[in-house]
């Protein structure tokens, strides 16, 4: 509320001056601003570039109502919380769809709430859970696992045929119970689709599998999190080998950019079940594409590469080798090869990086 106040006691003094208020938001679009540190993650470098939001600008005006619009809400929701009582602990929150919905006219797109309240929680150097505004998952999550959600739902996931969404209030998640012995990070939701159909989860051993759906939301990597410092085992991806497919595992290591604030809390250890594209059936290897050759060069610049050597060496590879695969190719040796033959023999005999 303090950091709130902050900003606002800043537009109104420059209101007073007759000067016409601005914002100051980090840039969070370019690497450059951003350094890693294996202990923390990725954070903002200090004295890192802005961008501003002015009010008496055509270009940014709309930007600065929506801000203003979306501090308002945040603002109402961490008071009323603030002043609960023992007897009955409020806990009031609210989804970013709620407030598009509540001004559509104002918002013009879900996507605008979103990108605003990330602006917004990285402007205050919060994490978005305390501004008591929550994004609707994606992900899905299977396996021997058990849990209470924060309003007292429970979720069972141990059916072989349960696939649960992912809940969009991983700090409320509590009595996790599992006697799983790894959790698996799955990039696609046709993936992760056959391997339930295949009973993954108790061939091998019991595990958890959860996949984002291709570049994961904030809450799928965060429940990752929550498994890693919970049961304390091994988290591995199983991700394409191919560029795209490198970058959504380093999303779930290290973090984005548009989360760079929030990096300290979503890097769990995660080891990468590689699949090099080399080892894959000629008849299965694609060309990279100009976009894969720049996504490339992206990655291996990143300043969490040089601490991942086995990584950057298979990038290198792939750099050379100007070739990927897929997962699904596997499916061309054998429907069942993932299942009973790669994954196996990967997860047996230390197959990852």
């Amino acid at each position: 509320m303090n950091r709130i106040e902050n900003v606002i006691l800043g537009i109104v003094t420059s209101l007073s001056r007759d000067e016409a208020p601005v914002l100051a938001l980090p840039d969070r679009s370019n690497w450059d601003n951003i350094s890693f540190d294996s202990s923390i993650g990725l954070q903002m470098n200090l004295g890192s570039s802005v961008t501003t939001v002015r009010s008496d600008c055509p270009m940014s005006v709309d930007k600065f109502a929506q801000i203003m619009k979306i501090f308002m809400v945040i603002y109402k929701l961490v008071q009323s919380n603030s002043y609960a009582t023992k007897s009955l602990k409020m806990n009031i929150f609210v989804f970013h769809r709620d407030i598009y919905y509540n001004d559509t006219q104002l918002f013009g797109s879900q996507r605008n709430v979103d990108i605003i309240v990330d602006d917004i929680s990285c402007m205050l150097k919060v994490p978005r859970r305390s501004l008591h505004v929550f994004a609707t998952s994606k992900g899905l999550i299977s396996g021997d696992l058990c849990y209470m959600e924060a309003d007292g739902t429970r979720i069972d996931c141990r059916s072989s045929t349960v696939v649960s969404a992912v809940s969009s209030n991983i700090a409320g998640i509590r009595n996790i119970v599992s006697s799983a012995k790894f959790v698996m990070i799955v990039e696609k939701d046709a993936t992760f689709q056959r391997l339930l159909d295949d009973n993954f989860c108790t061939k091998l051993s019991p595990c958890i599998m959860i996949t984002g759906k291709g570049v994961p939301d904030v809450n799928s990597r965060l429940m990752v999190r929550k498994l890693w410092d919970t049961l304390h085992i091994p988290i591995f991806a199983l991700v394409d080998a191919d560029p795209h497919g490198i970058e959504i595992m380093c999303i779930y290591k290290y973090g984005s950019l548009s989360t760079v604030h929030e990096a300290h809390s979503l890097t769990p250890s995660v080891m990468w079940l590689a699949s090099s594209p080399l080892t894959s059936r000629e008849d299965a290897l694609i060309p990279l594409t100009k976009r894969d050759e720049s996504k490339l060069i992206s990655l291996l610049q990143r300043p969490y590469s040089a601490s991942q050597p086995d990584w950057q060496k298979e990038m290198e590879m792939m750099q050379r080798s100007k070739v990927k695969a897929e997962i699904q190719s596997l499916a061309a040796i054998a429907p069942d090869f993932l299942t009973n033959i790669y994954l196996p023999n990967k997860l047996r005999y230390g197959g990852w990086v």
